[in-house]
């Protein structure tokens, strides 16, 4: 992405003095996505390590913001399977000192988001990043009005990600139902924040470690660092984060990087120093984090927060991975400003996410994951010129069959598959049919598709010798090419960064 592109990417605001100074000038709204993303996981990990203070209770209570979503997330604290929380960084202009700040009277934008999944045995968390600039289609979603009632806010197509929240009345329930369309996968609960907490975090904690490939000097955000490691708080804090001209090739897909470095880095900080065990430390971490914070109603107290932060602090640091949703420049735009998802990537990310498959290859899990596919596919597989197959859709997407076939024929060599257009009826799960004499067909099949066991269906009697298995498509089905297990590893291609690890910025 190149400064000054598209609606709301122009280049970052320049400040009057050094990064450090207390008067500045208003910055821009380009100053705002940095702040938001560190802030709001920032306060989310606070509440994770700090809020156990029971004494304070009352204070930190009424600290907390809450919003009425409906049905858009989950009643209860906490849900007997994989948890997803939604961190929602806001533009909106709020915060003594933050005048400038985003668009004046303005509801504020989805600017910064991530869905943070934590797995149904609590032993790894995957942060994943989406990008705001992300095109997309706005469902319809209802949202409660102050006199209790209920409105509908009508769905948008073809807009940026950020527009879910704020714009034509949307609250956090649309963004959470608009992370359910893309990704398919329902967060539980959200946590959002407004720009001016990584200030108040970053000082709180007594300043957060980062380290520098190369000496950074940007005139822009008046952020000046040399080589090597330093200690970043306040203002410091929000220069690093929101330069975009000192890393990468300036997109703000490279910043995300560095977000994420610092964001793990201040993880780190936080469970190596005596934060936990400072009183005076811990109460001011507690507090500038629950006066941050704007919840859902079912983790919306304090008693609440502690029972969820409980519970995602069982995750070791080295299990948690920070990953931003694979895209490509949106093919439709002649000047590049949007990005939409990778074609098969995105997807296959998401499927990984939805089967509780870890990326940060926990040890068990990995091996528990090999050993059902080697068991799956054990024993001889047939030539993929011998596979015989025919499809039939009884999925959701339309076309899906021939899709599939062409990508067998095309891609995968099985000459021998047919299209045979919709099955009779809707299925929920995939299955392949097929005779004794056919097993070693169906276990190439198999591998090539990513099929679970459950989606092999042998049947009694040996088949003729030029009848085909039939492969019937179901709703589980997401595209051609794309497992419908999961993947056991992340896709080919994309970038992950591990909590656990130091990584200078480049």
């Amino acid at each position: 992405r190149r400064a000054g592109q598209g609606g709301g990417r122009g280049a970052d605001a320049s400040a009057a003095g050094g990064a450090g100074r207390r008067k500045r000038k208003a910055p821009k709204a380009r100053r705002k996505k940095a702040l938001m993303w560190t802030g709001g996981v920032t306060a989310f990990v606070v509440v994770a390590a700090g809020v156990g203070a029971y004494i304070l209770y009352e204070r930190f209570n009424g600290n907390i913001s809450t919003i009425d979503i409906g049905d858009a997330g989950n009643k209860d604290v906490l849900s007997e399977g994989p948890m997803n929380i939604l961190i929602i960084g806001t533009d909106k202009r709020t915060g003594k000192g933050n005048e400038g700040y985003g668009d004046k009277g303005s509801e504020g934008h989805a600017d910064t988001n991530i869905l943070f999944h934590v797995s149904e045995d609590r032993t790894n968390a995957t942060a994943l990043s989406i990008p705001r600039d992300l095109m997309t289609d706005i469902p319809d979603c209802e949202t409660k009005q102050p006199d209790g009632s209920t409105k509908t806010i009508p769905g948008t197509p073809g807009v940026r990600f950020n527009v879910s929240l704020g714009q034509e009345g949307r609250n956090p329930g649309c963004t959470m139902q608009t992370v359910e369309a893309i990704t398919g996968i329902k967060p539980d609960h959200f946590m959002m924040v407004d720009f001016n907490a990584v200030k108040e975090l970053t000082t709180a904690v007594g300043g957060v470690k980062v380290c520098m490939a190369k000496p950074v000097d940007d005139p822009k955000s008046h952020l000046k660092l040399p080589a090597g490691e330093s200690v970043v708080a306040g203002e410091d804090a929000l220069a690093l984060l929101r330069t975009r001209h000192s890393f990468g090739n300036e997109s703000d897909l490279d910043r995300i990087k560095v977000q994420q470095q610092f964001l793990g880095s201040m993880i780190r900080e936080m469970k190596s120093s005596d934060t936990l065990t400072n009183p005076t430390k811990l109460f001011k971490l507690a507090d500038a984090a629950t006066n941050a914070l704007t919840v859902d109603q079912g983790i919306g107290s304090a008693k609440k927060l502690m029972t969820l932060a409980q519970e995602i602090g069982k995750v070791d640091t080295k299990n948690i991975t920070f990953v931003t949703l694979p895209v490509i420049d949106n093919p439709a735009e002649t000047v590049k400003a949007t990005v939409v998802p990778h074609p098969t990537q995105a997807e296959q990310l998401f499927a990984m996410m939805r089967s509780d498959t870890s990326l940060t290859e926990v040890k068990q899990k990995e091996k528990a994951a090999k050993s059902a596919q080697a068991a799956l596919l054990k024993g001889p597989k047939a030539a993929p010129a011998d596979v015989r197959v025919d499809v039939l859709n009884g999925g959701e997407i339309s076309g899906a069959a021939g899709a599939t076939v062409t990508w067998l024929q095309n891609q995968q060599g099985v000459l021998k598959s047919t299209n045979k257009a919709n099955a009779p009826e809707k299925i929920g799960k995939t299955t392949l049919e097929y005779a004794p004499n056919q097993a070693d067909q169906a276990r190439a099949l198999a591998e090539m598709m990513g099929l679970p066991a459950a989606a092999m269906k042998p049947g009694s009697s040996d088949a003729g010798e030029l009848e085909a298995m039939v492969l019937t498509l179901g709703a589980d089905f997401k595209g051609a090419g794309i497992p419908i297990t999961g993947p056991a590893k992340a896709p080919e291609g994309i970038e992950k960064a591990s909590a656990d690890k130091a990584v200078c910025a480049k």
